[in-house]
Parts: structure tokens; sequence; C-alpha cells
């Protein structure tokens, strides 16, 4: 039996808990408030200010992990270079994840490192950098924290007057404790695709069926797989997948964001994890899904293929109000009238303005209708409401 240290405990991580416990591991999870997500299925959870080394380094101490399982990026990612030097697995890598937790170094390595293909961008550590930051890389653009998930923080400006909000906005949504932002040329993509990609310590880089994924506010709305590529894109965003994991070094799952254009495929973000988008893959839509194959990859169990086994296509439930309640749910029984779907309310003790609170799922054979699947877990999220 192994010990997975787990820092940060939201959705993503409950159903990695669920995978790595139904393999007989024990996991301990940490997260900054009491009763998230995957502190509900874990062995033993702790709340800390994951920023804080020295509350880092005694949970350490005192628990003797065999693997530390970064999730969000509010964490003091250079102390993950010492328990890694003390004989700890760091899932994928420390460097792994001290790049990709930092926007500016993960971006950095992609386009001047590697000559991955990435919009224009700049940095601004304050408003009045931003402005020129803006006027350098062109209106219409998109700003954004360095760190941050799940498109907190993330706003588009159209114009001059809109830079102070942006900053501001940039910062309120900042994971973390670095005060700057980085400044992006908006490109006039076609539609963006989430690559899960699995590095093996023994065996080659695998991909999983390309992931279309539509936002709102930065933040996802909906999910479904396979997404529409060519040939020639699906290559290149590949290849691009795996030069970038490879530099980052590790095992285990990713989710690489690329933009399709008509001007060709751009690289845009990294997860050194399982990401927000893949969970369409709970919808059975492979032959394991991307927590399995996150486990099975850290473990170095084999994956000898990644294998379609059906269309899929989820929605979000969201919050509308602030809350410190416990929620409460109603619509199960209308949301369950549809045939080939399933819902997941992760649990999440409160509640605020479009919070993620749970996923609808709609699935059928391999070669179904998408648009079809896609309005199909629509209708299901939209049975279900988040009341207090």
């Amino acid at each position: 039996m192994k010990t997975f240290l787990l820092l940060g405990s939201g959705e993503l991580g409950k159903e990695f808990t669920i995978s790595a416990k139904r393999y007989g591991h024990q996991v301990i999870a940490v997260d900054k408030y009491r009763n998230a997500p995957a502190m509900q299925v874990s062995n033993q959870s702790e709340v800390i200010d994951m920023l804080d080394g020295e509350a880092l380094q005694e949970l350490i101490d005192r628990h003797k992990p065999d693997y530390i399982i970064p999730e969000i990026e509010a964490i003091r990612t250079e102390k993950l270079f010492e328990f890694e030097k003390a004989g700890i697995k760091v899932v994928p890598s420390a460097k792994a994840v001290n790049y990709t937790m930092d926007r500016k170094a993960i971006r950095d390595l992609a386009a001047k490192d590697l000559g991955l293909k990435t919009a224009k961008y700049e940095y601004a550590n304050n408003v009045e950098e931003l402005r020129e930051a803006v006027k350098n890389v062109g209106l219409p653009c998109v700003v954004k924290p360095l760190m941050s998930s799940s498109g907190k923080g993330q706003s588009t400006i159209k114009s001059f007057d809109e830079v102070d909000y942006a900053w501001q906005y940039a910062i309120d949504g900042s994971r973390g404790d670095k005060l700057e932002v980085i400044v992006e040329e908006f490109i006039p993509f076609d539609s963006e695709i989430t690559l899960l990609t699995v590095t093996q310590k023994e065996g080659p880089t695998l991909f999983c069926p390309p992931i279309g994924h539509r936002q709102e506010r930065g933040d996802y709305q909906e999910s479904w797989q396979p997404a529409s590529i060519s040939k020639e894109q699906l290559k290149d965003a590949q290849e691009m997948a795996k030069k970038v994991t490879a530099a980052l070094t590790g095992e285990g799952l990713w989710g690489v964001e690329f933009f399709l254009s008509e001007k060709g495929v751009y690289f845009s973000e990294l997860s050194p994890r399982p990401h927000d988008t893949g969970m369409v893959t709970l919808a059975g839509t492979q032959n394991f899904n991307e927590f399995e194959l996150h486990l099975r990859a850290i473990l170095g169990i084999p994956i000898p293929d990644i294998t379609p086994l059906k269309n899929g296509a989820n929605a979000v439930i969201l919050a509308k109000k602030e809350s410190n309640d416990w929620p409460n749910y109603s619509g199960f029984e209308d949301a369950g009238k549809y045939s080939k779907t399933d819902f997941k309310i992760f649990g999440k003790p409160n509640t605020r303005p479009y919070r993620r609170m749970g996923i609808a799922l709609a699935y059928d054979e391999l070669n179904s209708d998408m648009e079809e699947l896609r309005k199909r877990a629509k209708l299901v999220a939209d049975c279900i409401e988040v009341v207090e």
C-alpha cells in the first residue's frame, strides 16, 4: 500500500482519490478549508495554507508520504524540489509542477525554449505596465493572472478603458502571491481542445481522443469527446504535447490545451494532472477514465493502449448564489428521465455565483450525433438546481 498526499481536494482530487482507493492505496487529502470534496472519501484530511512552506514541511514530516499529488496552483512549489531530493515522488515531477503552476514559466518554455506556436504575449507587474503591454500586443487581448485555475481572473480587453478593471479582476482571481499578469494576443480560433496526454516511465506517450470544450468567463461550461479535428491538426497537437511533456519530465496524465484556427494549431496552456474538461471521460468514453490513467502512470502499471468506447458530452451544474451553508439540490427526478445520461454532484460545502457544483453526462455509441449528446447533457444539467 502506498500513501498519496493530495495537495488540493476539489472534484478532480475526489475522483483521483476514488481511483487510488480502488487500487488499495491510502490518500491524505489537503486543502485550505474543511469538508472539501476529496476529504469526504479520503483516509485522512488536513487543513493548511499550502503556500506556507513550514506547514507543508510539517505535513511531510508527520505523514511521510510515498507520493505528493498537486491538484491546485496555490502551493509553495519550490518546496517540492526539497521533497523530491529527499526521495518522495512528486507527480509528475517537481520541475513540471513548478513550471506549469506559473503561466510565465510554462509559456516561456513552450514559446522560447521549445519553439511551439503560441499567441503573442507580454507580462505586466502593475496597471501601468499592463496598459503598455496591451498597446504592444494589440486589441482585443486576453489578460490572465500568472497563477489561477478554472478561468479565475481571466478577461478579454476590447478597449483601453477596460485595462484598470482587467488588472484588478486578474489580481482578485489570482492564486498564490504573485501580483503579475500575462497579456495574450486574442487568437480568432475556430475551436479549442484539450489533449489528455499520458507519459509513462516504461512505455510510449499515449493520447486520449481529443476533447472539445466551450468556455464562459474563462471557465469551461461543457466538454465533449471526441472533438472534431483534422488528422493534420491532431498530428501537430500530439507532437507539441509530446515535446512539452518530455521537457517537463515525469509520469502521469497531463491536460494540454490548444486553439485550432485557420493559421494552424496554437499551444495554449498545460496542467500536470487530470483536467476539468476531461471529466467527460467519466461517461465511459474510453477504457480508462482520466483519473485511472493518471494513477496507473504514476504507479508504473502498464497502459497498453487507450481505446475509444463511446461518444460523450458533459455540461456543468452551477451555483447561482453565495452561501456558507451546505447546499441542497432539486430536480434529480426530472434529470433521471433522460436515456443514456448520468449526473454527479461534487459535494462542495458552500456556494458562490457560477461555482461548479456538479456535472451532467450524456453518452452513446461511437459515431453518434455529438450535437444531440451536447444538447442532452445540457438538458440534464438544467434540470438540477442548487438550492439553499
